[in-house]
């Protein structure tokens, strides 16, 4: 397997990394990724009679309304979660200036792998899939492999193995990069990049 030597454009890979907003992003795609399903019963919702438990006056003890009030166990929950969206708007430039800053930090860091193609034949073999990683000696490291476009051979090929995750480059996030150990890239996902991000 043979890894190309490029010069990259320092537009999309020689970018100054500031950290927060490398945070900024990451924050926002988890925030967006949270399914904000969680619900709690309020004292409205819980499955008890709603007639008052004693006396409101004589019996010596505190006044009460109905069982399900929140101040007894198994009543309703005062101000609990209930069901929402957690997602909220990142201007583009931001977004845009992050996914540079994260490759820029790959190529810094010595972690990007440029290669030809991604050689695995017609059908999807794990076994194949394993053989390229071997002969990059990334097989134990966390993988990014980045294509121009979703193909299926290569993603069921990987789709197997823990620690490598494939994305086309329309997918491409800046989760993911910080997330691998190595960023791989085909020459045809180079140039896709380059039309994503280059000005």
């Amino acid at each position: 397997m043979k890894v190309l030597e490029v010069d990259l454009k320092q537009e999309v890979f020689g970018v100054e990394v500031k950290r927060h907003v490398l945070w900024e992003v990451v924050k926002w795609q988890l925030a967006s990724r949270r399914q904000g399903t969680h619900s709690t019963k309020t004292r409205g919702e819980v499955s008890y009679s709603g007639r008052k438990l004693l006396p409101q006056k004589g019996t010596g003890n505190a006044r009460h309304g109905d069982r399900g009030a929140n101040i007894f166990v198994g009543g309703g929950v005062a101000h609990g979660p209930k069901p929402r969206d957690y997602s909220y708007s990142l201007p583009k430039k931001v977004r845009k200036l992050a996914l540079k800053m994260a490759l820029s930090l790959k190529a810094q860091e010595k972690s990007l792998l440029l290669v030809e193609g991604i050689p695995l034949g017609e059908v999807p073999k794990t076994k194949k899939a394993l053989e390229f990683l071997r002969a990059l000696q990334v097989e134990e490291k966390k993988v990014l492999v980045v294509l121009p476009q979703k193909e299926e051979v290569v993603y069921k090929s990987f789709r197997n193995l823990p620690n490598v995750r494939v994305l086309p480059v329309e997918g491409l996030n800046v989760y993911d990069i910080l997330w691998a150990d190595r960023l791989i890239l085909t020459a045809g996902a180079l140039e896709k990049v380059y039309e994503r991000l280059a000005s």
